[in-house]
């Protein structure tokens, strides 16, 4: 790798830095939120889910964009974005306007992220692009040992408010820093002299799905009808992409990738395992301080067992993809399902003590696993990608994280706000269940990255490495 390859890496790797700790710094933030904004558990889940529905239906557009037109500017534009989001958030005195703002910072957010992974698929081939995208995993896992701990310091040193406006401030310095540098060192890229079809209506139709399943989880009335209107909306959808499709233009549902058995597969692993995560997470951070008293910095010191192990995990998963293929991912995943199973049979039959204990050694080995699934599952899958469409694979596979993340939040958050009332019993109850939907989803994961492994002709072969696959 270069000088001019490694000065792109940096700059991809510190965007990722700021949208991932974003994600991570605001678990431990959630109660001192609430308390300050006297904010509704709706507006709470808003404010975690939001950021992810946003996110990931600004994904496609902007790898599409990105694909064709160059991915610079769109970068610094995302860049910025994001931080001036983070900025009205940290000055908001209403729920509905932080609500408002992280919104925002996701769309910021998902302009950004496709720019990061089609650059890593445009700039760099073989071990390379490899050891990109296992950086890439370092660093969401780095930013989530730091985000936790650095949270909640913050909130110790300031108190809660103005705490949580300074945690909200704190990716500031980091949005400072990446946009001029993006400027100057990113490649521009070449128009290609030819419109490219953003699939609005298609993308339309996929928003007001999630939507559908979003609104009865955060406590909006009229529940079934939103799952109707998210039923019709997902019907819509399909019959859309395939008179799109068969005009001759370029639908969200890329034929290539969807016809794609291995690329199909590996995104539902992605999306499943990608929400499962990140909802198990949040929910754990909100019991320890309102069911078990812990303050925000402790509650953000039993994440960090978990956050370094999925660094360190990500570190060797390069070598563990090369050996073993997808047999090595669902190995991981097994093991991840066991972990989410335990902590559920320990929430139900241990006391504070022994399911402090044992919350601590299922995050640090939840976390090791989810280091190997990450970024060998990510590489694995976007070899498929055909030729031309890499920051559009990239978009999808990242959209489908992104809208698990947002329902899977809105639904766990829902579960355990809903069914906790003051005292332990009531508080273990609620997060016993939103345990089970995480191992769900898991298992969900697990099953579909096994799936992977046996398909037709594949005979229990090992998956080909990227390094033994042609560029796409």
């Amino acid at each position: 790798m270069d000088r001019s390859h490694r000065l792109i890496l940096v700059v991809c790797l510190g965007a990722g830095w700021t949208t991932l700790l974003d994600q991570s710094i605001l678990n431990v933030n959630v109660p001192a939120m609430r308390a300050s904004l006297h904010a509704s558990d709706a507006a709470l889940q808003w404010i975690m889910a939001g950021y992810s529905l946003t996110f990931g239906l600004a994904l496609v557009p902007a790898g599409r964009l990105g694909d064709m037109y160059g991915r610079r500017a769109l970068f610094a534009g995302g860049m910025a974005l994001f931080g001036v989001g983070g900025i009205v958030a940290a000055c908001a005195d209403r729920d509905w306007l932080v609500a408002a703002a992280r919104l925002t910072q996701g769309l910021g957010a998902g302009t950004v992220n496709p720019q990061i992974i089609g650059l890593f698929q445009d700039v760099f081939q073989g071990r390379d692009r490899v050891r990109a995208l296992g950086a890439y995993a370092v660093v969401g896992g780095l930013s989530g040992s730091v985000g936790p701990p650095l949270g909640g310091l913050i909130l110790q040193l300031a108190g809660p408010d103005p705490g949580w406006r300074l945690v909200l401030l704190a990716n500031l310095p980091f949005v400072l820093l990446t946009v001029p540098l993006a400027l100057r060192l990113l490649p521009a890229g070449r128009p290609r002299g030819h419109r490219t079809d953003l699939d609005l209506p298609g993308l339309l139709l996929l928003g007001a799905a999630t939507l559908g399943l979003i609104l009865p989880l955060v406590g909006t009335s009229g529940g079934w009808r939103w799952a109707g209107l998210a039923a019709l909306a997902a019907a819509g959808f399909v019959a859309w992409e395939r008179r799109y499709n068969a005009t001759g233009r370029t639908a969200l549902l890329l034929p290539a990738l969807t016809r794609n058995r291995g690329y199909v597969l590996g995104t539902l692993v992605a999306m499943f395992h990608f929400g499962a995560t990140l909802a198990l997470n949040l929910v754990l951070s909100i019991f320890l301080q309102d069911g078990l008293g812990f303050s925000a910095p402790a509650a953000a010191a039993m994440a960090l067992p978990g956050a370094v192990g999925f660094a360190a995990a990500s570190m060797a998963s390069a070598s563990m993809v090369a050996r073993y293929g997808r047999r090595g991912i669902s190995v991981a995943l097994a093991v991840a399902a066991a972990c989410v199973a335990a902590d559920a049979a320990a929430i139900a039959l241990l006391g504070d003590r022994g399911l402090i204990a044992a919350l601590a050694v299922g995050q640090l080995l939840i976390g090791v696993t989810g280091g190997l699934v990450n970024a060998p599952n990510q590489a694995l899958t976007l070899a498929h990608a055909p030729a031309g469409a890499n920051g559009l694979s990239a978009a999808i596979l990242q959209l489908s994280q992104r809208l698990s993340a947002s329902v899977s939040i809105a639904a766990v958050t829902g579960i355990f706000l809903g069914g906790a009332v003051a005292g332990g019993a009531g508080y273990r109850g609620a997060l016993l269940h939103g345990v089970l939907l995480c191992l769900a989803l898991v298992v969900l994961a697990l099953l579909f990255a096994v799936a992977d492994g046996a398909r037709p002709g594949r005979h229990g072969a090992r998956e080909p490495h990227p390094l033994e696959v042609a560029r796409s």
